[in-house]
C-alpha cells in the first residue's frame, strides 16, 4: 500500500485589528504579473470547522518595500474575475463533483463547495 502524505501550506495571517487567523493555501494563480492566493480558514476544533464560515478567501500579493504582503482585493471586478477563475480550477480539480452551473456569481463570502 502506498504512503499518502499530505502536508498542506498553512499561513497565519493578521488582520488590521491585530487578530490572527490560520488558513490553508488551496491554489495560487499569476495573472498580469500579479500573484493571487485562494485560501480556506483552518480551525483547531473540528466542531468549529463545521460551525465556522468556511468561505473561500482570495488575496493578492503586494510588494511592501521589498517584503511580500497578502492583501485583500479592493476592486470588485478584479475580485469576482479572480474568484471565478479559482472556482473553475477547483471544480476541474475535483473532476466535476460540483454542479455544472456557471460560476459567474462568485462573491467569495459564502463559498461552501457549491455554487449558489
Amino acid at each position: 500500500m502506498a504512503d499518502f502524505n499530505y502536508d498542506p501550506d498553512i499561513y497565519t495571517l493578521e488582520d488590521e485589528n491585530g487578530e490572527q487567523q490560520t488558513f490553508e493555501l488551496l491554489d495560487t494563480l499569476e495573472e498580469n504579473g500579479v500573484i493571487y492566493y485562494a485560501m480556506l480558514p483552518v480551525y483547531d476544533d473540528p466542531k468549529e470547522s463545521l460551525e465556522g464560515d468556511a468561505g473561500l478567501i482570495v488575496l493578492k500579493v503586494e510588494d511592501d518595500g521589498g517584503e511580500e504582503t497578502l492583501v485583500t482585493i479592493d476592486d470588485d471586478d478584479e475580485y469576482e474575475r479572480i474568484g471565478n477563475i479559482f472556482l473553475e480550477r477547483l471544480e476541474n480539480y475535483y473532476d466535476g463533483e460540483e454542479d455544472e452551473e456557471s460560476s459567474d456569481d462568485f462573491d467569495g463570502d459564502d463559498y461552501d463547495g457549491e455554487e449558489s
